[in-house]
């Protein structure tokens, strides 16, 4: 007799399709570019199992030489170089665009891994070669008459991040002035996109890396770190790192500078100043304070003379610097005649003053003029300034 039924339902006879192991969980490289040389040590040695010399060789290499790819570094082993790979990244920094000032100034835009813009700004003059460096995608500060701030904080820059910008300039002045030097740059100022003490520990890891006998070696007379004022950040600046401290100042009154600074509003001028007299200065060193005049707003003669008055107890020295007029702020630039009687003002006053040259306008590569053009737009999501 047939079954009733063809449907076959004995355990027996059930098939079950295998499950796949699942995927093996992928191996997080290590930025070796980010590391310091006790900790590129520490890497090689108890992740790696190498001997410490050839974490000292693969420094020298991404910090003195500038090599972004393990394949440049023939005094490694092939064995070494591709375990390197497998284990360990540098992080890349992709030339996006170059622009040319008819001052000489050059602003490079570099594109990072994850697709965000940033600007640097390599300012060359007869007696040294400046690069202004970016410390963040962005700045959460806010001022209201500077450009990156109407983008918003999108991220902190990696130490690497921050370092290779130095690294690509290199290569390029070195490339373009035909010089045999790995390291044309004789000075770095970090005024670029962002606000460094916001990015403290990165900022200060990529200062040790940049001073570092082998890797760059810049001295501390020539890094300059400004910034906009975040108070408790100064201090332990002051104590952690030896590099020149600047400070955005922008004003006379906290009702000025609270209106276009809103970092004023958590740390007045008072506050501000007091951390400056407690700032541990070397022997012959003053801090200097920047000082963007706009049009009617900041540069009267009382301004001046408050200036006096609030810097008369602080080793300082004042740059003026003229406004890069940017579109849609609303604010316009001191005419010169006003800006040398500010200065005059300053002068009289026993405060040592300048007036700064404004570099790479015709660029926008001028101060307070970083902002991605076109790439960045202020809509995107952002995140918050979580100031100290």
């Amino acid at each position: 007799m047939l079954p009733e039924s063809n449907n076959i339902t004995s355990p027996e006879f059930s098939v079950t399709a295998p499950v796949p192991d699942p995927a093996p969980a992928p191996v997080k490289l290590t930025e070796v570019s980010s590391l310091t040389l006790e900790g590129l040590t520490r890497f090689f040695t108890e992740e790696l199992g190498e001997r410490s010399f050839r974490a000292s060789q693969l420094y020298r290499w991404i910090h003195q030489r500038g090599a972004t790819s393990f394949d440049e570094m023939t005094d490694l082993s092939k064995a070494l170089r591709e375990k390197l790979k497998q284990r360990a990244e540098i992080v890349p920094l992709v030339k996006d665009l170059e622009q040319r000032s008819v001052d000489g100034t050059i602003k490079y835009r570099w594109k990072t891994r994850d697709g965000r813009f940033i600007e640097s700004v390599y300012m060359p003059s007869p007696d040294r070669k400046t690069l202004c460096v970016s410390t963040q995608v962005g700045c959460a500060m806010a001022c209201s008459f500077c450009m990156t701030g109407t983008l918003g904080l999108k991220r902190n820059l990696t130490p690497g991040e921050i370092v290779a910008q130095v690294h690509a300039v290199n290569r390029e002045v070195r490339k373009l002035e035909k010089l045999e030097t790995y390291r044309p740059l004789s000075n770095l100022v970090f005024m670029g996109m962002g606000e460094p003490l916001h990015n403290f520990e990165n900022l200060k890891t990529a200062l040790s890396i940049l001073q570092s006998v082998d890797g760059p070696n810049f001295s501390h007379r020539h890094i300059t770190v400004s910034t906009v004022g975040l108070v408790p950040m100064i201090e332990r600046f002051g104590q952690e790192t030896d590099v020149k401290l600047a400070i955005s100042l922008n004003a006379s009154t906290d009702e000025q500078r609270s209106k276009t600074m809103p970092v004023n509003r958590k740390w007045n001028i008072a506050a501000l100043l007091d951390a400056c007299r407690k700032f541990p200065l070397r022997q012959g060193r003053r801090i200097t304070f920047e000082y963007v005049l706009l049009q009617g707003f900041n540069d009267s003669d009382e301004d001046a003379y408050r200036l006096i008055e609030l810097l008369k107890d602080i080793p300082a020295k004042v740059n003026l610097i003229p406004y890069n007029e940017n579109p849609g702020l609303g604010f316009k630039t001191t005419m010169d005649e006003r800006a040398e009687q500010f200065r005059e003002i300053l002068t009289n006053g026993h405060v040592a003053a300048f007036i700064r040259q404004n570099r790479g306008r015709d660029i926008a590569g001028a101060c307070g003029q970083l902002a991605n053009r076109g790439e960045e737009k202020a809509s995107e999501t952002t995140q918050g300034p979580e100031l100290p």
